[in-house]
C-alpha cells in the first residue's frame, strides 16, 4: 500500500503533516457462533487495512474526510453525541469512550480510506474504532493499555453506534501478530498465539456480493436456543457447574436432547463441537498438517450449514465448488451467516485454477461472479513508520 498518498491527501486538505495510523481488518480460521456461547475463537489481523491520517488543529472542533466516499463530517468535541453520520459515529463513539475515561481529547483533523472490502466480513468498523482510538492517544500524548483500547472500542459500537457485537474483532484488530492466529478465550480474554506460516498455502475469501436479510433475526434465535439448551442441560445435572455450552460435554448433550425442544439439540451440536474444533485447529498448526486444518474448516461448514443452518445457498455453493479440487484444503463461510465471504486454504501453485474455476461456476449459477480477496496474516493496528520499509 502507498502510504504515501493518504499523507498527501490530508497535506492537500489540511495543510500540515500527519501522523499516519493503520489498522487492519480480520478473518476468523475456524471458530464461528462460539463467542456468545464463552468458546474460543481463531481470528487473526489481515493486510487489508484502514489508514488514518491524524493532526490536532488546537480548536475544539473534529474535521473528518471519508476519502474513499467523498464525504465530509465536522463536530465540536462536546457534541460527539450529537453525530448522525453512520460512518462517523464509529469514531464519535470512540471518543465518548475516551471522555468517559477522563482522556482529555481536543480538536484534530483527519483523512482516511483503506482497502478493506465493505460488507465482506473482515471487521472494517473495528479497524476504524481502534485506528482512530490508537490515533487520538497518541496526539494528546495518552498512554492506554492495548486491551483498555480493545474494550473501549467495543464499548463504542455496543453502547453509541448500537451494534451488540462481541470483542473478537477489536481484540483481533489490536493483538494480532504477523504469521500468527490468536486463540481467544471468550470467557476469560485470555489468548496464546499459534504459528500460521502458510509458505505453500494462501488464503482466499470468495465474497458471495449478499446479504439476506434473515441474518439479525436469525443470529438473536440461535443466541435464545443456546441459552434454552444450556438451562435444560442444568437442569439434568444439578451437581455440575454449568454456565455456558463451554461447560457441556456431547456426553451430556447426548442425555438430554431427546427432550430438548425444536432444533435446539442441533444448534448445541453444532456449538460443542466447533468449541473442540477450534483446539484441533491449533494443533494442527503447531505440527504445520494443514490439510487437518482444512477438513475442519470443512466439518465446521457442514455445522453451520446443517445443523445451525446459518448458512445460504450462495455460501454453500461456494464451499460445494471447492470439494473436489485437490488444491483446496479447506473451505467454510466466515461471519455471522446468510450471506458474506467464504474462507478456503488454497495452495499457492493452483490458486489460479481454483480462483478461475470458481468464478465461472458461480457466474454460471447466479449470474454474477464472486468478488476474491487474497490475504495475508499480518500486524495488529499500529503507527505506520513502525511497518513501513
Amino acid at each position: 500500500m502507498d502510504y504515501r498518498y493518504y499523507e498527501q491527501e490530508f497535506q492537500k486538505k489540511y495543510a500540515r503533516s500527519p501522523l499516519l495510523v493503520r489498522s487492519p481488518g480480520r478473518i476468523n480460521v475456524i471458530g464461528e457462533h462460539t463467542d456468545y456461547n464463552e468458546g474460543f475463537v481463531l481470528p487473526a489481523a489481515v493486510d487489508k487495512e484502514i489508514v488514518l491520517a491524524m493532526a490536532r488543529n488546537d480548536t475544539d472542533t473534529i474535521r473528518i474526510t471519508a476519502l474513499d466516499l467523498g464525504e465530509e463530517v465536522q463536530f465540536e468535541v462536546s457534541q460527539a453525541d450529537r453525530v448522525a453520520e453512520p460512518w462517523a459515529r464509529y469514531i464519535a463513539g470512540v471518543l465518548l469512550q475516551f471522555q468517559q475515561l477522563s482522556m482529555d481529547i481536543g480538536g484534530f483533523d483527519c483523512a482516511f480510506g483503506g482497502t478493506i472490502p465493505l460488507g465482506a466480513g473482515m471487521s472494517s468498523s473495528a479497524a476504524l474504532e481502534c485506528g482512530v482510538g490508537l490515533g487520538m492517544a497518541t496526539l494528546f500524548d495518552h498512554e492506554i493499555e492495548p486491551m483498555e483500547l480493545v474494550k473501549a472500542a467495543q464499548r463504542a459500537e455496543n453502547e453509541f453506534v448500537g451494534v451488540k457485537c462481541g470483542i473478537m474483532d477489536q481484540f483481533a484488530n489490536v493483538f494480532s501478530r504477523k504469521d500468527h492466529v490468536i486463540r481467544l478465550d471468550c470467557r476469560d480474554l485470555s489468548y496464546h498465539y499459534f504459528p500460521a506460516e502458510l509458505d505453500t498455502h494462501t488464503l482466499l475469501l470468495f465474497d458471495t456480493q449478499v446479504k439476506h436479510s434473515l441474518g439479525s433475526s436469525e443470529y438473536n434465535v440461535r443466541r435464545s436456543e443456546c441459552e434454552e439448551g444450556v438451562a435444560l442441560i442444568v437442569r439434568h445435572f444439578p451437581e455440575t457447574q454449568i454456565n455456558s455450552l463451554r461447560d457441556c460435554t456431547k456426553e451430556m448433550l447426548d442425555q438430554v436432547s431427546p427432550r430438548m425442544p425444536g432444533k435446539v439439540g442441533d444448534r448445541c451440536t453444532y456449538v460443542i463441537e466447533e468449541i473442540q474444533r477450534v483446539e484441533q485447529a491449533c494443533n494442527a498448526l503447531q505440527t504445520n498438517e494443514l490439510d487437518r486444518l482444512g477438513k475442519l474448516m470443512y466439518e465446521t461448514h457442514e455445522g453451520l450449514s446443517k445443523k445451525y443452518e446459518v448458512s445460504c445457498a450462495e455460501l454453500d455453493f461456494l464451499v460445494d465448488q471447492t470439494l473436489p479440487m485437490k488444491a483446496v484444503a479447506g473451505a467454510r463461510m466466515m461471519g455471522g451467516g446468510f450471506g458474506g465471504c467464504t474462507i478456503n486454504l488454497v495452495e499457492r501453485s493452483g490458486k489460479e485454477d481454483v480462483v478461475a474455476a470458481v468464478k465461472r461456476s458461480y457466474s454460471e449459477q447466479f449470474d454474477k461472479e464472486p468478488k476474491v480477496y487474497e490475504v495475508n496474516i499480518a500486524e495488529g493496528t499500529g503507527t505506520i513508520n513502525a511497518f513501513a520499509s
